[in-house]
């Protein structure tokens, strides 16, 4: 005899809770990852003004000191000390490791804005298929953000409220999604 294997009511209802809830989870992911990656932009614009500071401001300084036009103005030891200031920027600089910065908000904040637009591609459209490869495919880009995460690279506070407003404003919302 041949054997019912249409799904039940429950089994149905089960998978749809199921879907339901990967969505929801990758929704969660993806807000998280969006907050993340524009708190990561926006610090990283700050390191990299102040990086900028860091290298102008040895040059201009100690070109304003080695003016000959200033030494008939301005006494010896103001001389000494802008020559000073301006040896000890790059000290600095690499002290601060302002360019390991750069380099790493910048990986991390790219590394997050992919991972929001694959959240939300599993919560729009992977979840419309097999609800067990949706669930494997969570799975999958939790463990990219735990391995992400792993950095412990976390923004300042100011950069996440810049962030909120920012989001908040709507700079982060597409036309197509309004209609």
């Amino acid at each position: 005899m041949a054997e019912d294997i249409r799904s039940t009511d429950s089994n149905l209802s089960l998978m749809e809770e199921r879907s339901a809830e990967i969505r929801k989870e990758a929704c969660r992911q993806q807000e998280s990852c969006l907050y993340t990656s524009t708190s990561m932009y926006i610090w990283l614009r700050r390191v990299r003004t102040q990086n900028q500071i860091f290298i102008a401001a040895p040059i201009l300084i100690g070109g304003f000191a080695g003016l000959s036009v200033f030494q008939g103005w301005v006494s010896d030891w103001f001389i000494a000390v802008l020559t000073l200031i301006a040896g000890l920027f790059p000290a600095l600089a690499d002290a601060l490791k302002f360019q390991t910065s750069v380099n790493e908000i910048s990986k991390t904040g790219a590394e997050f804005k992919a991972l929001q637009d694959r959240f939300r591609r599993l919560a729009n459209i992977s979840i419309l298929g097999d609800v067990d490869e949706a669930e494997e495919i969570l799975s999958e880009l939790m463990d990219r953000m735990d391995s992400i995460r792993s950095n412990s690279l976390t923004p300042p506070e100011w950069a996440f409220d810049e962030a909120q407003h920012k989001i908040a404003s709507g700079d982060y919302q597409f036309g197509v999604d309004d209609g």
